[in-house]
């Protein structure tokens, strides 16, 4: 009899990729201006290693338990009910506080798209009602409209972010990467205040389980695939982060930065860089990456909601659960529709807890109960590390939202 072959490491390589990357990306050259590229690759690189050992550790917990077991439920029973509580208001923080910050970037994109193209002056207001309300509505539909949507909005990312790869690439200067003293600095203090947004870059914890459920109990094949996943993203990362240090000077970042930091002004100031040419292809892969970026979180959060309030299935459960899932983040973007560098901030200092300290202090726990099986690299050293990275973040982010911390441009 013919035994059944275990899936591919593609497969689940791209789901956690897919589920790194997206719009948070347009915030690692706003914050990490100060920096410029040398130091924040090298800021990158330690978040992607820490969070990388902190989803092994996820792995490790998931183990100990039966296919299919939730991440809540592990929390519950290695740390207790207090643990369980605290993680969930954490996450569930994190889902309002993204889907705050994805209106807030894709009306900038909107806006931004509307005047560049259309030459019609979009304000943010109409254009994140215009934004939230189409893909609230596909959201609503269910998981399966979601599906078939994502999986055309990655290819089309694919397509559009190669394109503007290519239209960038020529305009790479290495004086722009390296800087002269007189025409900019690299300061490392400056990475303190972006390594919350670093950690949220990194953010792929929740599926950990799944891929357990998809490959079985093979952690070998598990963690490859979670090294090659969360590897494509940080090349991804290394990439965009050359290709907009490449072409734009320290001193030219500043008005990005002074504008607020959205989507739109970012993609604006490419634009100007490249003399006009990159026109549509780069503000297509702004759109596609945070309309993707949106309808992942959100269907999570509207899940979340239906199940904690027993929603049911109807058009009526279904319409209460998007009231609940949309519309405070809707609201607070018509309030202040330019806060999504600021939303991703307090989303990464929400993210240390269930995506740095709570997978570590799980992974200590199973060790005290379990002698054997799988173990993820590091020892001890490893899970120290994690939640030290995990503290320092959260602490950086207080100390930036109360200005104790140096930020490029202010």
């Amino acid at each position: 009899m013919k035994q059944p072959t275990s899936p591919g490491l593609l497969g689940g390589a791209m789901i956690i990729a897919a589920t790194t990357v997206g719009a948070g990306m347009f915030s690692l050259p706003v914050t990490g201006a100060g920096m410029w590229y040398g130091y924040s690759l090298m800021m990158l690189a330690f978040a992607w290693l820490c969070m990388l050992l902190s989803g092994l550790f996820v792995l490790e917990t998931n183990l100990h338990f039966p296919v299919g077991a939730s991440f809540d439920s592990m929390v519950g029973d290695t740390l207790g009910r207090s643990w369980r509580v605290a993680n969930g208001i954490s996450i569930a923080f994190v889902l309002y506080i993204l889907t705050y910050a994805y209106i807030s970037g894709g009306s900038s994109i909107v806006s931004h798209g509307a005047s560049a193209t259309l030459g019609l002056a979009l304000s943010a207001k109409p254009a994140a009602l215009c934004f939230a309300g189409v893909l609230a509505a596909i959201v609503w539909l269910g998981a399966g409209a979601v599906d078939r949507l994502s999986t055309v909005m990655i290819g089309a990312m694919l397509l559009t972010f190669a394109a503007s790869t290519l239209d960038l690439a020529p305009g790479i200067e290495a004086t722009n990467l390296w800087p002269e003293a007189a025409e900019g600095q690299e300061y490392a203090i400056f990475g303190l205040a972006a390594l919350p947004f670093m950690l949220a870059s990194f953010g792929y914890h929740g599926n950990v389980p799944s891929l357990v459920k998809y490959y079985g109990k093979q952690p070998r094949r598990i963690a490859t695939a979670l090294l090659a996943g969360t590897g494509l993203a940080f090349t991804i990362y290394l990439l965009w982060l050359t290709l907009t240090f490449g072409n734009l000077s320290q001193q030219q970042m500043l008005p990005v930065i002074q504008a607020g930091g959205n989507m739109g002004d970012l993609v604006a100031a490419l634009e100007h860089s490249d003399g006009g040419n990159l026109g549509a292809m780069l503000s297509l892969f702004a759109n596609l990456a945070v309309a993707s970026s949106f309808l992942g979180v959100t269907l999570g959060l509207f899940d979340f909601i239906a199940d904690l309030f027993g929603f049911d299935n109807s058009a009526a459960g279904r319409s209460k659960s998007a009231a609940i899932t949309f519309l405070p983040p809707l609201l607070l973007a018509l309030a202040w529709p330019h806060g999504f560098i600021y939303a991703i901030g307090f989303a990464g200092l929400a993210a240390t807890l269930w995506a740095a300290i709570v997978p570590a202090l799980m992974a200590r726990e199973v060790r005290r109960r379990h002698r054997d099986g799988y173990r993820a690299p590091g020892g001890r050293g490893a899970i120290v590390l994690v939640i030290g990275f995990g503290l320092t973040v959260a602490l950086c982010e207080i100390a930036s939202k109360l200005q104790l911390l140096p930020v490029f441009g202010q």
